[in-house]
């Protein structure tokens, strides 16, 4: 594959033909256009051409083929011949020749224009996101030497079940009825993680498990979240555009959110302020939310929660004592290699010293079985109204993990 997979011509010529008639960019005005040219042009030739032009005009170019391939997260760009796929088991180098580095560039400049942003001398970096929803971070000359560095993230809407997660081994079986409990019981529960580790499938996953009669107000940086649930309301943020304006912010819609009759604030991931709106809602009686957010270990989240406060002024003492009455449980997930797996359970609550702390109830290596931590039984304890008639069974189902404590 090259950089001139499309005659140059040919597009120039498309791309007036699509915006002379004002019409959205689709399949079937590329195709319009590429008829209107009067090229001799076959059946299978036009699917094919309407595809690659489409992915000139709108998407990645020569590397669309590549997002679009089944599995693929991530996409990058080192260079004309130095390209890497993500598809979940580490980077591969990809088979593509992107031309010169004034290629490699002009096509990063082009995919921020697509994204409404801008990229060139004067501003040489852009983070960004793509129509179809895709990450784009890219930086040019004279930042990067090789014309341009892109990276690309693959965002798919996430639609599995927590039954499909249990068949694939990415949750142990033991912990469903206690997932489910917590969900069913309104727990505000914090899911954790690196980069890659299926923070969002789990999300929505349990998502799923919301009674169908409950509203979900879902606030994400961008659509990722499908959950199977009847009564989902998505809110997305909007970054400014060229001049500066136009932003929607995460914080702007969690607030706008507590004003749309929520049952329940989901925030797809909590990356700035925005945790101080989340965290003030959760303590405001809507409880049964969910979030996400990065963090290396359940024990780190504290840290991490407190690093984002910061961002809207929050000292530590507040988030402390704002995030151990809102918050109840952690769920934190792995990658091992190309797996994903729910690694630990984590209970929230304030050390000796008042601090935040989240304390390890169950963990989980994704082989073996799950194995009982200190705050097993306190989680019991703690949150009786989750706990119910579904811990018996968790209690009767899970003698190992149980013990004992439960």
């Amino acid at each position: 594959m090259t950089a001139g997979t499309v005659d140059r011509t040919l597009l120039a010529d498309v791309r007036a033909r699509v915006g002379a008639t004002g019409a959205e960019v689709d399949d079937a005005a590329v195709a319009d256009a590429l008829r209107a040219s009067g090229r001799v042009i076959g059946s299978q030739a036009l699917t094919d051409l309407t595809r690659a032009a489409r992915a000139e005009l709108t998407g990645a170019g020569p590397l669309q083929a590549l997002l679009d391939a089944p599995g693929v997260t991530d996409v990058l760009v080192n260079g004309p011949r130095d390209v890497w796929v993500d598809r979940g088991d580490g980077l591969h180098r990809a088979d593509v020749d992107l031309g010169t580095p004034a290629d490699v560039r002009a096509l990063a400049v082009r995919m921020a224009a697509v994204s409404g942003q801008r990229l060139d001398d004067a501003a040489p970096t852009v983070d960004a996101r793509m129509p179809d929803g895709t990450r784009l971070h890219a930086v040019v000359e004279p930042v990067a030497p090789e014309g341009a560095v892109v990276a690309l993230r693959v965002l798919r809407q996430t639609t599995l079940t927590l039954d499909a997660l249990v068949d694939a081994g990415a949750v142990p079986r033991q912990w469903q009825p206690l997932l489910g409990a917590l969900v069913v019981g309104r727990a505000n529960l914090l899911v954790s993680g690196g980069t890659g580790t299926g923070k969002t499938t789990l999300l929505a996953a349990l998502l799923g498990l919301v009674p169908a009669r409950e509203r979900l107000l879902v606030v994400e940086e961008a659509r990722e979240l499908a959950p199977r649930h009847p009564h989902v309301v998505a809110l997305a943020a909007r970054r400014p555009n060229v001049e500066g304006v136009g932003e929607v912010t995460l914080t702007d819609l969690v607030r706008g959110a507590l004003r749309m009759r929520p049952d329940r604030i989901v925030v797809g991931e909590c990356r700035g302020a925005e945790v101080r709106e989340l965290l003030l809602a959760m303590n405001t009686g809507h409880d049964g939310g969910m979030a996400t957010v990065h963090a290396n270990a359940a024990e780190h989240v504290p840290a991490r929660l407190e690093a984002l406060a910061a961002l809207a002024g929050m000292p530590r003492e507040a988030v402390a004592a704002q995030a151990a009455a809102a918050l109840d449980v952690v769920l934190h997930l792995r990658r091992r290699g190309g797996r994903r797996h729910l690694a630990q359970v984590g209970l929230v609550g304030r050390d000796a010293g008042g601090g935040l702390e989240v304390r390890r109830a169950a963990s989980w290596d994704g082989y073996g079985d799950p194995v009982a931590g200190p705050a097993w039984d306190d989680l019991r304890r703690s949150v009786p109204d989750v706990a119910g008639p579904a811990w018996d069974d968790l209690r009767r189902s899970v003698p190992d993990v149980a013990g004992p404590a439960c």
